[in-house]
């Protein structure tokens, strides 16, 4: 092994990169916009949800109910009449509609128990469920205070100190990013690697390398710490421009601690990617079995549902994952401000299954390359 060769075709790889502009937008796009837009636009509790009020009715009770629907949990509602409700409601114009009876607040007065009707449009899963709770307690609240002609107030038995611990005003965005640029880390890295190798064959320059006096271990690093190189400098400007900078996402830890871990976690990824390139045969091939490899490394790592919810087996076949420990590194670090002394056992598993998967990676790529010499 000769280290001027690894640092010769690694170079190398940079410049094929660099005139790929197809695998460039994917990164640009990946480290900003993708990282943006699912931290803001897909909130998991109720964000100004859409709502219309059919009021027929015209009492005070019904302003009551109307002027209690205000953001940030709803827009202001639209007010508008029944032959509307149903049109709207197809157009998906309203994720709710709210239709006030005639003469509800003289039932109401009479001691009667009259209906209020709610229509949701449930294919917005997101808001649907929590919104119908929500809109329930409005309007209990809103007629029991106007019944008792104030607002009641329960003195509770004891007090709850609340404490949210690492995001204090409960924000989504604040995970949500993070979350995804271990996503992106996770993908942008097996996509890299893998297109390296395809791109290589599909070139014809595979054939030239085989020719020159280097080894597949060369080769294999080469790529390795090119693609892993790429991975980092984007990660770098995404957590300072768009998690720091546009999301304004307070970091607890060390970012070059971070880094240093995702360093490991891409080492581990790349080689996987690479083995993945010598199975598939083309593009297309390489994308339908990245999916197949990709979707369980981020569903079930940890990031998005906590792994103490999912089956036993899930969670020991998982910890052969490198994404479980580099999530479990990554919380550590960046939410809760752990150090070194605390997520090394994570540094440790993803040097540990690093050195497996570049193992067997290197061991699929010297027989494909022996296959083809």
């Amino acid at each position: 092994m000769r280290l001027s060769h690894i640092a010769t075709l690694g170079v190398k790889e940079l410049r094929s990169l660099l005139r790929d502009p197809i695998l460039l937008v994917l990164i640009i796009y990946s480290f900003t916009f993708a990282i943006y837009a699912a931290a803001t636009a897909m909130p998991e509790t109720l964000s100004r949800a859409s709502i219309a009020i059919v009021d027929e009715d015209r009492s005070p009770v019904a302003q009551r109910i109307i002027d209690a629907f205000q953001p940030p949990y709803f827009l202001p509602p639209a007010m508008i009449t029944q032959s509307e409700m149903d049109e709207r409601m197809d157009d998906g114009r309203d994720t709710f509609a709210v239709d006030i009876p005639p003469h509800f607040q003289r039932d109401l007065l009479a001691g009667r128990q009259p209906a209020i009707q709610l229509n949701v449009d449930a294919t917005r899963m997101s808001q649907a469920f929590t919104g119908s709770g929500y809109i329930q307690s409005i309007i209990s609240e809103e007629i029991v205070a106007f019944l008792q002609r104030y607002r009641a107030v329960d003195v509770p038995a004891i007090g709850l100190a609340l404490r949210a611990r690492f995001n204090p005003v409960l924000e989504e965005a604040w995970f949500g990013a993070v979350m995804e640029v271990i996503n992106q880390i996770t993908m942008l890295s097996i996509v890299l690697a893998g297109a390296a190798l395809i791109r290589e064959r599909e070139h014809g320059t595979i054939e030239h390398l085989l020719v020159m006096p280097v080894t597949p271990f060369e080769i294999m690093t080469a790529k390795v710490w090119a693609m892993a190189l790429v991975v980092l400098v984007a990660t770098a400007v995404a957590m300072t421009v768009v998690v720091q900078g546009a999301l304004g996402v307070p970091i607890q830890g060390s970012v070059p601690l971070f880094l240093a871990g995702a360093a490991v976690h891409v080492f581990a990824t790349t080689a996987m990617g690479i083995f993945l390139g010598t199975v598939a045969r083309s593009m297309p091939q390489f994308a339908l079995l990245l999916i197949l490899v990709l979707l369980p490394l981020e569903m079930l790592s940890g990031g998005t549902t906590p792994r103490e919810s999912m089956p036993t087996l899930v969670q020991v076949v998982m910890e052969a994952a490198p994404t479980t420990h580099f999530v479990l590194l990554a919380q550590g670090i960046l939410y809760r401000g752990a150090g070194f002394d605390v997520v090394w056992p994570h540094f440790a598993a993803l040097a540990a299954i690093g050195a497996a998967l570049f193992g067997f990676a290197l061991a699929r790529f010297r027989a494909t390359i022996g296959q083809m010499a």
